[in-house]
């Protein structure tokens, strides 16, 4: 018997745009589900949006709008990777209650009064900030690294310091997920091994470097799809 379609909603991570979970959405609705990946404000296809008022604010809003206008209740399950786990985190204080599932995917989970500039421990200063060089993460082959990087545009460095308000709501979200990429030594590890004793999340290792929507798109589809 078929499984009832899931609604996905996948957020990209920084510096990049929706096509950075393209493989992961095909692979989604390859498996019957519905896919929504938006492009958040000022990156991608929508970089000319990019100003110094784009803020993490802007980005939850994003996500928040994107499940409220397409009218997703109850079933969401809400996806992000890396540095997008500040925006779930803020969507699911804003709207928890249309979440199914929350999944970070080599992400980062805010406390409250955070920053991702915190959590990484950058200092960031002028209106945008320039992508990291790429040679520090795992890819499969130097062509993929190339094809990333080309793709990559600046991020609004308003969000990356602004600093969220976090009361835990995510917390009360009925299914939490913990990906982590063990191909790297990323700044979440201290994270990644509190969690795995805590027995309100689920924790799955992926064998691969950090950016895991396009290194290990059906593994993490199937991850995704339990």
């Amino acid at each position: 018997m078929n499984k009832k379609p899931k609604n996905f909603v996948l957020v990209h991570g920084a510096f990049v745009g929706s096509w950075a979970v393209q493989r992961l959405a095909d692979q989604l609705t390859t498996r019957g589900h519905r896919v929504h990946a938006p492009t958040l404000t000022g990156l991608g296809e929508r970089s000319h949006l990019a100003a110094y008022d784009v803020n993490l604010t802007t980005h939850v809003s994003d996500i928040v709008n994107e499940i409220l206008w397409k009218d997703l209740l109850d079933d969401v399950v809400l996806v992000g990777m890396s540095y997008s786990g500040m925006v779930i985190t803020g969507v699911a204080e804003e709207i928890g209650d249309r979440l199914a599932s929350i999944v970070y995917v080599d992400a980062c989970l805010p406390s409250d009064g955070q920053s991702f500039a915190d959590l990484s421990g950058r200092q960031l200063t002028g209106k945008l900030t320039q992508p990291p060089d790429m040679a520090m993460f795992p890819f499969e082959s130097e062509a993929e690294r190339a094809w990333f990087t080309s793709k990559q545009t600046a991020q609004p460095t308003a969000t990356f310091t602004q600093k969220l308000h976090v009361t835990g709501a995510y917390r009360r979200v009925p299914r939490k997920v913990w990906v982590k990429a063990t191909a790297w030594r990323g700044p979440n590890d201290p994270l990644t091994d509190s969690l795995r004793g805590d027995p309100d999340w689920v924790v799955v290792d992926i064998a691969c470097g950090h950016d895991v929507a396009n290194l290990r798109p059906r593994e993490l589809a199937k991850i995704l799809d339990r």
